[in-house]
C-alpha cells in the first residue's frame, strides 16, 4: 500500500475505516523487517498518526490494529521518534495496563487485577510487544522508560503474576529483561525501592510449581510426572534473564534479608535444574540460564544445592546429596562435546564449579571423583582419549585465553591447589600456563587452605611412577639416542651449533632466555642467575 494514501485517508476516516485500513497495511507488511530508507518520512508520520489514533476513545479491536501497525514500524530504529517521547510511551504504557510512576494511584493495585476480555488481553499484548521493540531500539525510549518510571509499574504487574495469561507473563517479563539490560542504573532501584528480586523469585516458585518441604528444599520433582509445558519453560526464561541482570551488579545491603533471598533463589534454581523440558535444547537452555544466575549469588549460598534434610543424601560426602551437582558436570560435559562457543557456554558452568569446589568440601569431593579418579592407566598422554579429564587438559592448551585459564583453575582446585597433585594429571606442559599465572614454577600450593590430602594413589600409579615424564604426563615408549653413536667432537660440534642458534635468534629478539626466580615466578634469564649469588651475599655465615 501506498504511504501517502494510508496518510491522507487517515486524517479524515472513522474507526471502522481506520481498521480496515491498517489491517490490510499489517497483512502486508507481517513480515517486513527492512524497509525502504526513501520512506522514512512518511513512515514516521505514520506512528505519529497511529499514536493519535490511540489517544482516542476506540474500541479494543481497532486498539489492537493500531499496535499491531505500531509493532510493525517499531522494527525500523529510524523512525521511532514519535513513540520515544513521554506522550507516546505513556499511551504504549496505558495500553499495555502498566501503572506509571506519574500516574499516582494505589502502588499495590494494578489494572491488570481487573478481569480483562479476550478482546482486551490482546490489546495489553501488543502495547507489550511494542514497548519491547521500541524500549529494544530506541536510547531515547529507555531514557522516557526511567523518567516516567515504566518499571515500576511492571513490578506492580509482577504482584499480579498468578492472574497471568502466558504472552502478558512473557512479554511484561521480557519488557523487564530489556529495561535492567539496557539500563544498568535502573537495577540499583529496581532491587531496593520495587523489590523486584523477590518478586521475580514468587514469578519462578509459582512458574515452576515449587512445593516446599523444609526452609530452602522443595519437594523433588515426580520422575513420572510430564515435562515442563513450553509456555512455563519460556516464561521461567524471562524471569531468568531478568533476575540475572538484577543481580549481575550487586555489591550488599541488608544482610539477612539478602541471605535469605539468595538461599531462597538458589533452592528454586535446584528445583529446576532437576526438572525437564519437551525438548533437551530447552532443557539445556533453562540450565544455561540457571547457572547464570548461580554464578551471580554468593558462594555461601551454594550449600542450598546440596543440603537437603527431608531428601537425604550421602553418607560418604556427609550425607549432602549431590544429585544436582551430577546434573551440572553433565551440562559441562555436553557444552565440551558441542566444541564451539566456549567462553559463553562453557565457561560460567566451570566458575561455578570451581567457586563450588573451592568453598564446599563436599562438592569438591564428590566432582573429583567423577573427573579425576585416581590413575591407573599412565601409558596414555592425558589431553589424549574420551573421559571427562582428558578433555579438561585439552581445554588447558585452548586458544582463547579465557576458556584456557578457566579449565585450568577447575582442575587446579579439584586437586586443592597443589601443583605435585596437578602434574600428575596433566603434565607440566598442560598446566605450564596456570604455573606461570600464578607464579608457581617452582611448585607449591596455592592461597586457599584445604583439608590435609589423602593418598589416593593406585599401586598401578605408584610403580609407573618413576618412569613418568613429567612434561608429558605419561609413561613413554623407550626412545633411541640420537647421540648414541656420535665421538665426543661430533658432540661438542652439534651443542655449540645449538648455542649458536639460540645466541642468534636472541640476538635478534626473536626468542628470551627465561629462567624461574625464587618466588615461582618468570623472569629474563640474567636475572634469575644473579638472584641466587644476591641472596646468599646477605646471608649469615655458619
Amino acid at each position: 500500500m501506498d504511504l501517502n494514501n494510508i496518510l491522507s485517508q487517515l486524517e479524515t476516516a472513522n474507526e471502522e475505516e481506520i481498521d480496515a485500513l491498517l489491517q490490510q497495511y499489517n497483512r502486508e507488511n507481517s513480515h517486513t523487517f527492512a524497509f525502504e530508507p526513501k520512506e522514512e518520512a512518511l513512515r514516521s508520520k505514520l506512528c505519529q498518526s497511529v499514536l493519535t489514533v490511540l489517544g482516542r476513545q476506540v474500541l479494543p479491536s481497532c486498539q489492537k490494529t493500531c499496535l499491531e501497525t505500531l509493532r510493525i514500524l517499531s522494527r525500523d530504529k529510524r523512525v521511532l521518534a514519535p513513540v520515544a517521547t513521554r506522550e507516546g510511551m505513556m499511551t504504549l504504557g496505558r495500553m499495555a495496563r502498566l501503572r506509571t510512576g506519574e500516574e499516582g494511584g494505589d502502588e499495590e493495585k494494578s489494572s491488570q487485577e481487573d478481569t480483562l476480555s479476550e478482546e482486551e488481553e490482546r490489546v495489553v499484548v501488543e502495547a507489550l510487544k511494542c514497548l519491547c521493540n521500541v524500549v529494544y531500539n530506541s536510547p531515547a525510549a529507555q531514557q522516557v522508560s526511567v523518567d516516567v518510571q515504566l518499571a515500576h509499574g511492571l513490578c506492580a504487574s509482577l504482584r499480579t503474576a498468578r492472574s497471568w495469561r502466558h504472552e502478558v507473563g512473557l512479554f511484561s517479563l521480557r519488557l523487564l529483561f530489556l529495561l535492567s539490560a539496557l539500563r544498568p542504573d535502573l537495577r540499583g532501584v529496581l532491587r531496593r525501592e520495587w523489590h523486584a528480586v523477590r518478586l521475580l523469585s514468587e514469578v519462578l516458585e509459582h512458574t515452576l510449581d515449587v512445593r516446599w518441604v523444609g526452609p530452602y528444599e522443595a519437594a523433588c520433582p515426580d520422575s513420572q510426572a510430564l515435562p515442563m509445558p513450553a509456555e512455563d519453560n519460556e516464561r521461567a526464561m524471562e524471569a531468568l534473564k531478568a533476575s540475572f541482570n538484577l543481580t549481575l551488579s550487586y555489591t550488599g545491603g541488608e544482610v539477612s534479608e539478602d541471605d535469605h533471598q539468595f538461599r531462597l533463589i538458589a533452592a528454586i534454581l535446584r528445583h529446576l535444574l532437576m526438572l525437564k523440558t519437551e525438548t533437551e535444547e530447552k532443557t539445556e537452555e533453562a540450565h544455561s540460564h540457571a547457572v547464570n544466575l548461580l554464578n551471580n549469588l554468593p558462594v555461601s549460598c551454594l550449600d542450598v544445592l546440596i543440603d537437603l534434610p527431608v531428601q537425604g543424601g550421602e553418607e560418604k560426602y556427609g550425607g549432602k546429596n549431590m544429585d544436582v551437582i551430577q546434573v551440572l558436570l553433565d551440562f559441562m560435559e555436553k557444552r565440551i562435546d558441542k566444541g564451539s562457543n566456549y567462553k559463553e557456554g562453557l565457561t560460567p558452568v566451570l566458575s561455578l564449579l570451581t567457586e563450588g569446589s573451592r568453598q564446599h568440601r563436599e562438592i569438591r569431593r564428590y566432582i573429583k571423583a567423577q573427573v579425576l579418579p585416581p590413575l591407573k592407566d599412565v601409558k596414555i598422554r592425558p589431553e589424549i582419549g574420551t573421559t571427562i579429564r582428558n578433555k579438561l587438559v585439552r581445554l588447558m592448551t585452548h586458544v582463547d585465553m579465557g576458556v584456557k585459564q578457566t579449565a585450568a583453575e577447575f582442575l587446579f582446585v579439584l586437586c586443592k591447589e597443589s601443583v605435585d597433585n596437578l602434574l600428575k594429571y596433566t603434565g607440566y606442559g598442560n598446566a605450564a600456563g596456570l604455573l606461570v599465572a600464578r607464579g608457581l614454577l617452582a611448585g607449591g600450593r596455592g592461597e586457599t587452605q584445604y583439608s590435609e590430602d589423602e593418598d589416593s594413589d593406585t599401586e598401578e600409579y605408584k610403580s609407573a611412577k618413576p618412569f613418568i615424564n613429567p612434561i608429558t604426563g605419561h609413561v613413554e615408549e623407550p626412545m633411541p639416542n640420537p647421540i648414541e653413536e656420535m665421538t665426543e667432537e661430533q658432540k661438542e660440534y652439534e651443542a655449540q651449533e645449538l648455542v649458536n642458534m639460540f645466541d642468534k635468534l636472541s640476538r635478534q629478539n626473536v626468542i628470551r632466555p627465561m629462567g624461574v626466580r625464587p618466588d615461582g615466578t618468570l623472569a629474563p634469564l640474567e636475572e634469575t642467575l644473579c638472584d641466587p649469588h644476591e641472596d646468599n651475599s646477605g646471608s649469615d655465615s655458619d
